[in-house]
């Protein structure tokens, strides 16, 4: 995977502080951390109802000292953002074309040299939609990590990470698991979020 702003140790270090500061000025809470054995891990972003869902889940991992990478829209990749957009971490996706993103998502999970959490929305748009995606799933069972349940929750003010959940393969089981501890969580815009 490519170099990203996480992996600037300087000036990771400056926008840990940073975010800390934010979240705690405008009221928001940090929870969780990330155990030992999910530190290659596929995170499940939700709810993702806003574009303010970017900035609050960058500021999350660098107050959790995560190494993310995250899956964007194409169309935010192009110039004149594309690099910064990388360097953010991000990945674009072409929600146009079959391109086997699941292995290569899965692939660049085991490849990866020490810890890497993508982080992944299974709405996979940020408008109102019933249908999660079960891309974030069959990654995580393809690389064999787990799946961290991550959110930001404006109803509370708390972002972070939730339990580590492990698949079993009966992928309608579990994502109906994984929809029942986001069924409290309010996103930005609460009314285009449904579990």
């Amino acid at each position: 995977m490519h170099s990203t702003i996480f992996d600037t140790p300087v000036v990771n270090t400056m926008l840990r502080g940073l975010s800390r500061v934010i979240l705690r000025a405008a009221g928001w809470k940090v929870e969780g951390e990330l155990p030992a054995h999910a530190a290659k891990s596929v995170l499940i972003a939700a709810p993702h109802t806003s574009n303010w869902d970017l900035p609050f889940t960058l500021m999350l991992a660098f107050s959790l000292r995560l190494r993310v990478y995250w899956m964007g829209k194409a169309s935010l990749f192009r110039m004149p953002f594309g690099g910064a957009m990388r360097w953010l971490g991000g990945i674009p996706v072409n929600r146009s074309q079959s391109n086997n993103l699941v292995a290569m998502s899965a692939q660049a999970l085991k490849d990866a040299d020490g810890p890497m959490q993508l982080v992944v929305p299974p709405e996979g748009t940020r408008g109102k939609t019933r249908h999660w995606k079960t891309g974030c799933y069959h990654i995580a069972r393809e690389a064999g990590v787990p799946i961290v349940l991550a959110y930001v929750d404006y109803g509370r003010k708390v972002g972070g990470l939730g339990p580590v959940f492990q698949t079993t393969g009966d992928v309608d089981q579990d994502m109906a698991a994984i929809k029942a501890f986001y069924a409290p969580i309010k996103g930005k815009n609460p009314h285009q979020f449904e579990t």
